[in-house]
């Protein structure tokens, strides 16, 4: 059953010039991700846009986590997944999203994600 839906848009510019700031990528993205996202803008801004939506299939915004919490890599075909720690792990249980699934979709200047979570019920 979908728990809820999520997505987000956001300027591959406005993120570029944000993640060449060492501070902003160790405040919102974890190492493991940083090292999957090397200098692609692209991929930090799909990442970020993730990260956004995901906080909207909770409903509750960045309320009782961070952006850290959420940390979006890929399999080994290059399909987006989650992992979420503290905050964000809590809010899933609490909401019982049991399986986060998205998608990234990139232009030359936006960068656009989606999320829906699932619950095994």
């Amino acid at each position: 059953m979908i728990i809820g839906v999520g997505t987000d848009m956001i300027e591959i510019s406005r993120v570029k010039s944000a993640y060449e700031n060492p501070s902003f990528r160790k405040k919102y993205f974890t190492v493991l991700e940083q090292e999957c996202i090397g200098e692609s803008f692209a991929k930090a801004a799909g990442n970020f846009a993730v990260k956004e939506a995901v906080s909207k299939v909770f409903g509750t915004g960045f309320s009782g986590f961070s952006l850290i919490d959420i940390e979006v890599l890929r399999d080994e075909k290059g399909k987006p997944f989650v992992n979420l720690y503290h905050g964000a792990k809590d809010m899933a249980k609490k909401l019982e999203v049991a399986n986060i699934q998205v998608s990234i979709s990139n232009t030359k200047e936006f960068a656009i994600a989606y999320a829906i979570g699932e619950s095994l019920k």
